[in-house]
């Protein structure tokens, strides 16, 4: 044992099944932020880490990078921990956590990093997924990842209305209100909106300096009646400069959490440097950040292939 605390960073992934029922599910989620009942991600790393460190909760101060709500599914998802542990294996420590993890949430990385790092506060933006499934009959295999459309959208007008995102704004009229009441800045900039075709999914991609409770979901709730072609794409910057949620709210209502996904949490490099004298990464913790800007054309390939195998399937 050192005489300080040393510090790690994992790379987590979740994946819930939806509105099934909680007898056939060996544990029911609910969101990342703690809370025994019904646990929530972190509730169940921090019980892994506990028996795996046989460290109390409040000593190892697990933190992630945000609060996810339930049914909002995390790729990227990181967390950071301290422990006075020196550990030279950290593969083995990933295993053990793994092992003791319900399946539907995974340890994608471990890492040591150094004492300036936080999960949320190094970060310096994020990016989310929403996925539609835009078709009359829903995809069973879609349901628990993706927001049913049966009507048509216009994916050309959503495009047109999300770039009206894309930039420094005040958006407290996309905001939770119940959960941004004297939010001290709600201006956010958004870098890029993207609104991606594949076969019946369309794919909304968000990357931004930071989000307020529920932005994104409003976000999309408001592309997706434009898509419906109900109202114009330059109500965007209209409803913008209410800064009035329920001048949203005459327009649309929040979308469902399961089509939302946290692709990727982007760092300052600074903290992202390995410190001296450190064991090696557990599965290339390093590499594998550099590798997530890639994960929109990861996406694009798996879509393809899903949409190949409809065709197969449709020929006999």
């Amino acid at each position: 044992m050192s005489n300080h605390l040393n510090s790690y960073d994992l790379l987590c992934i979740n994946a819930f099944v939806g509105n099934v029922d909680p007898v056939d599910l060996t544990v029911v989620l609910s969101g990342w932020q703690y809370q025994v009942s019904p646990p929530t991600i972190q509730c169940h790393v921090e019980n892994a880490l506990s028996r795996v460190t046989k460290l109390e909760r409040k000593d190892f101060r697990l933190a992630g990078a945000g609060r996810t709500d339930t049914g909002v599914h995390a790729w990227g998802q990181v967390a950071h921990f301290v422990t006075p542990f020196n550990y030279d294996n950290l593969e083995r420590i990933h295993a053990a956590l793994n092992g003791l993890l319900p399946a539907d949430i995974r340890v994608r990385e471990i890492s040591p990093a150094v004492p300036e790092f936080h999960a949320r506060f190094s970060a310096e933006g994020k990016t989310y997924h929403y996925k539609i499934y835009n078709d009359t009959v829903m995809d069973p295999f879609q349901r628990h990842f993706a927001y049913h459309s049966a009507y048509k959208l216009n994916a050309d007008v959503m495009r047109e209305a999300a770039k009206h995102f894309v930039g420094k704004h005040d958006f407290s009229a996309f905001a939770n209100a119940s959960h941004n009441d004297g939010v001290p800045n709600p201006v956010k900039k958004i870098l890029r909106f993207d609104v991606f075709e594949m076969g019946a999914l369309i794919q909304l991609e968000v990357e931004g300096s930071g989000f307020l409770y529920r932005q994104v979901r409003n976000m999309v709730a408001l592309l997706i009646q434009v898509g419906r072609e109900a109202i114009p794409p330059d109500i965007v910057p209209k409803i913008l400069a209410t800064r009035d949620r329920k001048e949203l709210a005459k327009y649309a209502l929040c979308v469902p959490p399961h089509g939302l996904c946290l692709v990727n949490v982007k760092y300052n490099q600074d903290h992202l440097r390995l410190p001296s004298c450190c064991p090696t990464s557990s599965f290339a913790c390093q590499q594998s950040i550099a590798k997530s800007q890639n994960i929109t054309l990861v996406n694009e390939l798996r879509f393809a292939f899903e949409d190949a195998l409809a065709a197969a399937a449709s020929d006999y």
